[in-house]
């Protein structure tokens, strides 16, 4: 194991010993009933939460690059189904950020690292062949905005989704936390 993970499993040991867990205890189920989709940006780690006003427990927090539904049957809105209909979801709350490393994404750029860090040419060629469209699947968008909206729209669509849920679109500044409303 890498002196990182070692670092985070001594951690661990003493975070366990000294019931430091206590402070987090919650259910399953979100105390105020909200999803939130949201991008994986290390600046929104606590700061999205902390200009929330959310706690642990609060909210189901679902994180992926851009903080959008890349398919519409795909692990992210199988998140937010199973937050519907399992765990007392009543709205969902879409939101984008500022200064997103997905504006603008290169797909090629991402292919080249790819093959600089080992994969071979073959496996990416293969995928192609095999009908999947490498280079659509890791485009990233121009408008962080429009990126909340299609996101939204995907859900508000969504064949097995409620027609009355709320869906909510913004964006926040990963400065200061500042939330944007995004219309629908």
């Amino acid at each position: 194991m890498s002196a990182l993970i070692e670092e985070i499993l001594e951690y661990n040991r003493t975070f366990v010993a000294r019931d430091d867990y206590e402070q987090y205890d919650t259910s399953k189920y979100p105390d105020k009933k909200l999803a939130v989709v949201s991008c994986m940006d290390t600046r929104l780690t606590e700061l999205l939460p902390a200009a929330m006003g959310l706690k642990n427990g609060d909210v189901k927090l679902i994180k992926n690059a851009g903080g959008t539904i890349s398919h519409p049957f795909g692990s992210v809105m199988r998140s937010l189904l199973v937050a519907v209909y399992q765990l007392q979801v009543e709205e969902i709350a879409v939101i984008g950020h500022y200064d997103c490393g997905m504006q603008g994404l290169e797909p090629k750029k991402i292919i080249e690292k790819m093959l600089e860090r080992g994969v071979k040419r073959k496996e990416v060629n293969l995928l192609n062949y095999c009908g999947f469209d490498l280079e659509s699947w890791l485009k990233g968008f121009e408008d962080a905005g429009e990126a909340v909206r299609a996101t939204m729209d995907i859900i508000t669509h969504h064949p097995l989704m409620p027609k009355d849920l709320p869906v909510y679109g913004f964006l926040i500044d990963p400065h200061t936390g500042r939330l944007d409303v995004v219309d629908a």
